[in-house]
């Protein structure tokens, strides 16, 4: 065997380390682990290219690492594209052209905001805002909140059913009536495939079917960009900047339809519901959390995420949340109203004409038959996404809100089944015409919802009591052995078999000395040394810049609801 010599230099910290200073190893004796290589010496004219890849290798450990957690917050982008957004945002681009472009921009600032503040109540409680109200609130203003929950979910359904419906019908000529009825499959893929108890692997399967179709409704709208005359490239860019028409009573309804329709009030619950399996996932490997294993359902009910699940992984959850936001869903809310303002403005009377039906004749006559066949399959695989999503979404609801007794399967089956009601009986009323005018009605339902959704997610992310995080809870406020065991060896410089014949060593003593004194005297001791302990907490509530950022945002929605009701009620005229 050829016998490699390395060259190491004398760690005594009493002596000036030179070149001259080494010792003869061989690679029996060379630990090839990255921070005992850092030791060797290097010639000095690759130190600069050394560090150059030290940077590279840990840029390339963050995105490998950011890889893991990319899934919630595509999940989460679906509510931002549905087919509640194709609606609104093909009125607004036909009436408006891309003056509007700045609602959908201001928008999504909005929803970005609120979901981080989703991602953290979720992290740091380690329940949904659903669960949170349940335990936080008066029993009656739980139920109050829960009415107007299903309310929002079932406006939330309206959209993503029809949607669907409207596809089904133009791409294979399936009646409307039928389509609404096909759409409850979703439900038995939820059924079948999301198990937010279960193992990370099915999540991350489920996760990766929602994001198939979310990346393939992007690749339908770069497509219909491609084919659509667009006209200067200047007068999109104009769009988002704050305009006259923003404000107008029609600018202002549909302004308000586009908020209502991006940031939607059961993408709050889904939020915050989404991110405790990594969380888990993390405490279980680790070891600061053991599953019951008397729990038949795997519901966790008393999980808490530990302090270094959430200092680990809250920073990339919200990354991939932001990333998720302002690409993806930006993108394609932007491409709905840029391709319905650059074919259909001038061309309807006002924006009611300017239905899902009427964008996909003219994407047709007036860019191909591939174009609007294109648009129609992006409005599938939307509706499709939201759809599961949003019977997600009535899960977490159902069961966050109430004490249900009944099997899980059987209760989200009803609770879809009431949310898709409303639907068929909508289609079979009303049928094509009148469609797109409900469907955007349906977004500004849940725009009014929003501040009564929102408030109790600004309460709890700025309670300090709900917001804290106990950081000394494992084992008498000692980290796990593992992490132990590494600080350790770090510390004295002694290798991790060392540490683990110590530890032998010294729990074969301690236990000669528990049978030599007396168990009794042993649990003296152990009670004694708990009693001592006192608990410690980092609060994690929101800050006062944040407080007062969400406090400011809730009240801009609010006062622009107020002032659309003081329009109705004053009988100015508002087209949808």
């Amino acid at each position: 065997m050829v016998q490699a010599n390395y060259y190491q230099l004398d760690t005594d910290d009493n002596v000036e380390t030179t070149p001259s200073i080494i010792k003869e190893v061989t690679t029996s004796e060379y630990d090839t682990t990255r921070a005992d290589a850092m030791d060797f010496i290097r010639p000095t004219s690759l130190n600069s290219g050394y560090s150059h890849d030290t940077s590279r290798n840990k840029f390339i450990q963050v995105l490998v690492k950011y890889t893991k957690f990319i899934g919630p917050g595509l999940m989460v982008s679906v509510s931002y594209m549905d087919p509640g957004n194709y609606s609104t945002a093909v009125a607004a681009g036909s009436a408006h052209r891309y003056k509007l472009l700045f609602s959908i921009l201001v928008s999504n600032f909005m929803a970005a905001f609120w979901q981080c503040l989703c991602a953290k109540l979720g992290a740091v409680t380690g329940l949904d805002l659903a669960q949170n109200c349940k335990k936080h609130l008066p029993y009656g203003l739980n139920i109050a909140l829960y009415i107007l929950a299903e309310i929002a979910i079932i406006a939330t359904d309206l959209a993503e059913v029809v949607g669907t419906a409207i596809s089904l019908n133009i791409l294979f000529g399936v009646p409307l009536a039928l389509g609404v009825v096909l759409t409850v499959v979703d439900v038995l893929i939820v059924l079948m495939a999301y198990k937010p108890n279960g193992s990370m692997k099915w999540i991350r399967v489920f996760e990766a079917f929602v994001s198939f179709l979310v990346v393939m409704t992007v690749i339908c709208f770069g497509i219909e960009l491609f084919y659509a005359d667009l006209g200067p490239a200047k007068e999109i860019f104009k769009g988002f900047l704050p305009s006259k028409a923003v404000i107008d009573a029609d600018g202002l309804y549909l302004s308000l339809a586009i908020l209502g329709a991006t940031v939607m009030p059961h993408s709050l619950y889904l939020g915050s519901g989404v991110v405790q399996p990594r969380l888990r996932d993390y405490d279980i490997n680790k070891g600061y959390y053991k599953p019951d294993m008397n729990d038949v359902e795997n519901n966790h009910d008393n999980y808490k995420p530990s302090f270094e699940a959430i200092n680990e992984t809250l920073h990339y959850t919200m990354a991939e949340l932001l990333v998720s936001l302002f690409t993806l869903a930006l993108f394609v809310n932007c491409s709905i109203l840029i391709v319905s303002g650059a074919t259909l403005y001038g061309t309807t009377q006002n924006s009611e004409e300017a239905d899902l039906f009427s964008i996909y004749n003219l994407l047709c006559s007036t860019l191909s038959k591939s174009a609007g066949t294109i648009f129609v399959v992006a409005l599938l695989f939307s509706g499709q996404s939201a759809g599961i999503v949003c019977t997600l979404s009535g899960q977490m609801v159902s069961e966050g809100f109430l004490n249900w007794t009944i099997a899980p399967a059987l209760r989200r089956s009803a609770t879809r089944a009431v949310a898709i009601t409303p639907c068929l009986i909508l289609v079979l009323v009303a049928g094509r015409n009148g469609l797109s005018g409900a469907l955007n009605a349906s977004q500004v339902v849940l725009s009014l919802l929003l501040p009564f959704v929102s408030a109790p997610l600004l309460y709890f992310t700025s309670n300090k009591k709900i917001m804290r995080v106990q950081i000394n809870h494992h084992n008498d406020c000692q980290q796990p052995r593992e992490s132990l065991r590494n600080s350790t060896a770090k510390k004295n410089g002694t290798d991790e078999e060392e540490i683990e014949l110590q530890e032998l060593v010294e729990t074969n003593s301690h236990e000669q000395e528990a049978t030599q004194s007396g168990s009794k005297d042993a649990t003296e001791v152990v009670e004694n040394r708990e009693e001592t302990v006192t608990p410690e907490y980092k609060d994690m509530s929101n800050g006062p810049f944040t407080t007062m950022a969400a406090i400011a945002v809730w009240l801009l929605v609010s006062i622009l609801n107020f002032y659309m009701l003081v329009s109705f009620a004053s009988s100015q005229e508002v087209h949808v």
